[in-house]
């Protein structure tokens, strides 16, 4: 396929045979130009029943969850469980560069349209398989929804209370990880058929994922020989007990500020306290040495001492008077946005970032985040809605495989589509 518009990848045909495990490796491809064809069976995948809904009316074709991780994708309906749909699905493929499944291990080689049946009619076919746990080893077989992923990459232990159990995220992030591990491993593949003609099975972890995503849990524990704790609102740490508060209330919220150590530290530590003393409340700190401060080995109680005045500074000022400070005076704070800030945030808006998105079938627009990545070279944006079940089946049934549309309906009828 040569490229005929102005997106990154329209030159790509994926076939996304995934269900909630990998959405977004065909979501993030359809972003950035791909054809993404959504195969789902007869009468919609399950995943479709997972909320929130639109005005809170359950229905298949309302979810949110679906809207957000399918836009950009064509949608087609298919029984590859009949031999008909296994038929169908070979001659999909012929057309496809990449496919995307997170069927079970070995379900796909049981219908015989595994990655290395296929590769015997297309060598240049690229297969990514989303699973819990990888294609080998003694877990392969087992199941994890998102939660075990969490747990058992690691994620868990380090989030939440001190004096309470591990708390996953709350909203569900292990399938989205391997969701992106999966597209950025689809593009390297289908980079290397492009330079060698060579396709390639890609086996992605979920489990995995999640312990790449927990970035400094295992090289603490590899280099340190320390298991990093939940802590809340304070980080542990390097060396010694001190704790480092990061999580601060202000007038209106919540503001990031970590009392760092290093010459870049004690400048930030320095300007807040020209801060604090104009309002009266750096006393408590004025005998701190904040050049020879190192945070890795101060004990707790002095970490306290700069927590107990350093909190009313915070309390009387507004997070947008907090940030104008940090930016006028090079303090490294931050203030802790609410989905309704975002949703007015200036930065945000002058770069075009929310999209509408139109949605016929509820009768209005919807407002969606916009382009991920923006390039010089290509687009990244959504194109169309999530589609309907069965949304796109005259146009590749009919339009591109030359089915007539008696067969069409004779393949409804047999359940094949």
């Amino acid at each position: 396929m040569e490229k005929t518009d102005d997106t990154l990848l329209s030159d790509c045909r994926v076939l996304d045979l995934t269900d909630e495990k990998g959405f977004l490796c065909g979501r993030i491809l359809g972003d950035i130009g791909a054809d993404v064809i959504k195969v789902e069976p007869p009468g919609g995948t399950p995943a479709r029943n997972i909320g929130p809904f639109y005005q809170d009316i359950p229905h298949p074709e309302k979810s949110l969850y679906w809207f957000a991780y399918n836009a950009n994708k064509r949608g087609i309906t298919l029984n590859i469980e009949t031999a008909d749909g296994r038929e169908i699905f070979k001659r999909l493929a012929q057309t496809a560069n990449i496919i995307i499944e997170s069927f079970d291990l070995g379900y796909l080689d049981s219908l015989g349209i595994g990655y290395q049946a296929l590769a015997q009619d297309y060598p240049d076919i690229i297969m990514v398989s989303i699973s819990p746990f990888g294609q080998t080893g003694p877990y392969k077989d087992y199941e994890a929804p998102d939660i075990i992923a969490a747990a058992m990459g690691g994620n868990m232990y380090v989030t939440g209370e001190p004096d309470r159990a591990p708390l996953r995220i709350s909203s569900p992030q292990a399938y989205l990880h391997a969701g992106a591990t999966a597209a950025v491993a689809a593009l390297i593949a289908y980079y290397h058929c492009r330079n060698t003609g060579d396709g390639q099975h890609v086996d992605v972890s979920i489990h995995e994922s999640m312990i790449s995503f927990s970035a400094n849990i295992a090289p603490f524990a590899y280099m340190l020989q320390k298991n990093l704790k939940r802590c809340g609102i304070f980080r542990e740490g390097v060396v010694g007990n001190a704790l480092i508060r990061l999580l601060w209330p202000c007038k209106d919220g919540y503001i990031l500020f970590s009392a760092m150590g290093t010459p870049t530290g004690a400048k930030s530590n320095q300007a807040l306290m020209k801060a604090m003393e104009k309002e009266g409340l750096a006393e408590p700190l004025k005998s701190l040495n904040w050049d020879g401060f190192d945070r890795r080995s101060a004990n707790r109680e002095t970490q306290q001492k700069i927590e107990a005045a350093i909190a009313p500074f915070f309390l009387n000022h507004t997070k947008e008077e907090l940030l104008k400070l940090a930016i006028d005076e090079e303090i490294m704070l931050l203030p802790v946005s609410t989905p309704a800030e975002l949703l007015g945030s200036n930065q945000l808006e002058t770069r075009g970032f929310w999209t509408e998105v139109e949605h016929p079938e509820v009768g209005e627009a919807i407002v969606y985040p916009g382009a991920f990545v923006r390039s010089s070279e290509g687009c990244c944006n959504i194109r169309r809605r999530a589609p309907l079940i069965g949304n796109h089946n005259e146009e590749i049934y009919l339009g591109e495989l030359g089915f007539t549309r008696e067969e069409l309906v004779m393949m409804k009828e047999a359940a094949i589509i």
